[in-house]
């Protein structure tokens, strides 16, 4: 298996440029940007005061706006001040009635203040009854208000009485119960005292009867030995005889061990 060609041929370009000719130039060269046509100092200015201006267009359409915008602000402000007049209208109308009300109320009072005047020396003659009839009202209202005073009086004497004998009814049953407990209470220490005694007594019977009963059997073990006193060496003789093997048996197993 051989190795692939990947070789690629290779060309000068500027060998390959001079081959192929001179270029034809299809745009403006850098000679003719520099010898374009320039404008003098003077036109210049006049370039500038001409942006400077503005076009007169734009100035055309500003100054229209700028009116339509004054006749629409006069406009609000006429409406305005009107709405303002109209509410200075109305209220010094509200004033005018005012006054003019209280006016006419002021004139209603001299008037009635005269004929008072002109009523007065007739009306002499009936206030002595008059004030004979008020002195008569002012007693009974008087007998009225102590008839008052005193029921008042009365019925909270009556329910202080009503809250003592209800204060005495509880206080009674309260020692009535307190009373009680205490009988229930000695009733109960003499049960635990009564059945103290019996427990103390039936022990003491008991204790009686087992000192009783120790005593004859001490009797009759003693009474036994002195019987068959031969019995009891026997016994004690056998036991020596059985400890003694135990002894021997011991030590032959201690020897037999300590020679392996």
């Amino acid at each position: 298996m051989g190795k692939r060609d990947n070789r690629v041929a290779y060309i000068n370009p500027i060998a390959a440029a001079r081959a192929r000719g001179p270029v034809q130039n299809s745009g403006p060269t850098i000679q003719d940007y520099l010898s374009r046509p320039r404008p003098t100092w003077e036109e210049l200015k006049e370039q500038l005061e001409k942006k400077k201006k503005g076009s007169r267009a734009l100035a055309d359409f500003e100054d229209k706006m700028n009116e339509r915008w004054r006749k629409e602000l006069a406009k609000n402000r006429e409406k305005r001040l009107g709405d303002k007049e109209r509410d200075k209208r109305s209220t010094d109308r509200e004033d005018k009635k005012d006054k003019k009300e209280k006016k006419k109320k002021e004139k209603k009072k001299p008037s009635r203040h005269s004929s008072s005047s002109s009523s007065s020396s007739s009306s002499d003659s009936s206030s002595s009854s008059s004030s004979e009839s008020e002195d008569e009202d002012e007693k009974k209202s008087i007998k009225k208000k102590r008839k008052r005073k005193r029921s008042s009086a009365k019925r909270p004497s009556d329910s202080s009485d009503e809250d003592s004998d209800a204060e005495s009814k509880k206080r009674k049953r309260i020692r009535e119960d307190g009373e009680k407990d205490k009988d229930e209470k000695e009733r109960k220490r003499k049960r635990k005292a009564e059945r103290n005694h019996k427990d103390s007594s039936s022990e003491s019977t008991v204790d009686s009867h087992w000192d009783e009963a120790e005593p004859k059997k001490k009797r009759r073990s003693s009474e036994e030995r002195e019987k068959c006193p031969g019995k009891s060496k026997k016994k004690r003789k056998k036991k020596h005889k059985k400890h003694g093997r135990k002894k021997k048996k011991k030590a032959t197993s201690q020897s037999d061990s300590e020679l392996d």
